[in-house]
C-alpha cells in the first residue's frame, strides 16, 4: 500500500476537529498527544517483552498493533499541517541520505572561471611553526616564502592550543573547496566578480567562517573529537548549515560537513601535539597529510618574521 493511499484511508476515521488555523486547533493537539501516547505504549509493550521473555506470547502482534496506531496518528498529524505522508517520507529520506550517505562526492571548486591569479591552488603545502613572541606562544602559518596572516596566540586565559585553529579553515578548504578566510590570506579573492568578491569572499563570509571554526573547536573540546571520535551530533551540523545558508557552500551536505570537521580536528590535534608541522592539502582528493617539521622550517619562518616585523594578531 502506498503511503498516500494509507493516509486517505486513515483520514476517513479521523473524528477530531478538522479546522486547523495554525494558532489553537484542538484536533491537531489531540492528534499529537495521541501520537506521543502511542509511542509510549509501544515502549511499554517492548518493556513487557524484556520483562516476561517467552511468557509474553503475543509480543509481535502487540508491536504490530502499536506501530499501526502510531502510523495512523502520524498520517493524521501530517494532514493537520497540510502535508502528505509521501512528502514527509521523501523529505526525510533526502535528509538521512545527506547526513549519512557514505559515497564521497567529487571535489567542487567555486572559483572555476576565475582568472588563474584568483583561483585557489589545488595542492597546498602549509608550514605551521610555534614561536615565543613577547613572552607568549604564537603559531605562525607559512606557505612557501609567504606568511599567511600574523602570529596567533590562544587569546584565552588558559592555554588550549587555539593558536592552531587555522587547521579548521584548511579542512574547510580541503574538503569543501571553501574558505573566505584563506582566500583573503592567500590573496585569492575573486575580484573579477564584484558580487562574489563582496558577498562570498567579503567580511561577512569571513566572520561566519571564523564563527564556525570557534564553534567546532568548542564542540570538539567537549565531545572527544581530539580522541578520534567519528560521529558528530546532528545539532552541530544543522547549526553550521544554518550559518552558511546564504553562502555558496550552502549546497554541501551534513555528511560533507562532518567529514570536514573531523579532518579539521585530526589536523588540529596533530599540530598541537607536535607543536607544528607540515600540512599538505589536496583539494581534488579532499584529503590532507601531516608531516613533521624539518630542521630548517622554524628558522625560515623566524627570518620572515624578522623581515616583516610581525608581532601579533590580537
Amino acid at each position: 500500500m502506498r503511503l498516500s493511499t494509507y493516509q486517505r484511508s486513515a483520514l476517513e476515521t479521523d473524528h477530531t476537529d478538522k479546522n486547523f488555523d495554525h494558532e489553537m486547533d484542538r484536533g491537531a493537539v489531540v492528534s499529537m498527544l495521541g501520537l506521543a501516547g502511542e509511542l509510549g505504549t509501544l515502549c511499554t509493550t517492548y518493556k513487557k517483552k524484556l520483562r516476561d521473555g517467552k511468557d509474553f506470547k503475543y509480543h509481535d502482534d502487540h508491536i504490530k498493533e502499536e506501530l499501526g496506531d502510531t502510523l495512523w496518528y502520524l498520517a493524521v498529524v501530517s494532514s493537520k499541517f497540510g502535508m502528505s505522508l509521501d512528502e514527509v517520507a521523501k523529505f526525510n529520506i533526502e535528509k538521512i541520505q545527506g547526513r549519512w550517505k557514505g559515497a564521497k562526492k567529487k571535489a567542487k571548486h567555486y572559483d572555476i572561471g576565475a582568472p588563474a591569479s584568483q583561483r585557489l591552488p589545488r595542492k597546498i603545502e602549509i608550514v605551521f611553526t610555534q614561536h615565543q613572541v613577547e613572552g607568549k606562544l604564537r603559531a605562525v602559518m607559512r606557505m612557501g616564502d609567504t606568511l599567511l596572516g600574523d602570529p596567533l596566540t590562544d587569546n584565552a586565559e588558559e592555554e588550549d592550543g587555539y593558536r592552531f585553529h587555522d587547521a579548521f579553515h584548511l579542512a574547510f578548504l580541503t574538503t569543501l573547496g571553501w574558505s573566505p578566510v584563506l582566500r583573503k590570506l592567500m590573496g585569492k579573492k575573486r575580484k573579477f566578480d564584484k558580487s562574489k568578491d563582496e558577498n562570498q569572499d567579503g567580511g561577512r563570509a569571513i566572520v561566519i567562517e571564523e564563527g564556525i571554526a570557534a564553534l567546532v573547536f568548542e564542540y570538539g573540546s567537549d565531545n572527544g573529537l581530539s580522541n578520534g571520535k567519528k560521529i558528530i551530533d546532528d545539532e552541530l551540523l544543522a547549526t553550521i548549515r544554518q550559518m552558511v545558508r546564504r553562502l555558496e557552500v550552502a549546497d554541501r551536505s551534513s555528511y560533507e560537513w562532518q567529514n570536514s570537521v573531523l579532518l579539521g580536528w585530526r589536523i588540529f590535534s596533530s599540530l598541537k601535539r607536535r607543536k607544528g608541522g607540515r600540512l599538505i592539502c589536496d583539494l581534488d582528493k579532499q584529503d590532507a597529510a601531516i608531516k613533521p617539521l624539518r630542521v630548517s622550517d622554524k628558522k625560515a619562518t623566524s627570518e620572515l618574521l624578522r623581515q616583516k616585523k610581525v608581532l601579533s594578531r590580537q
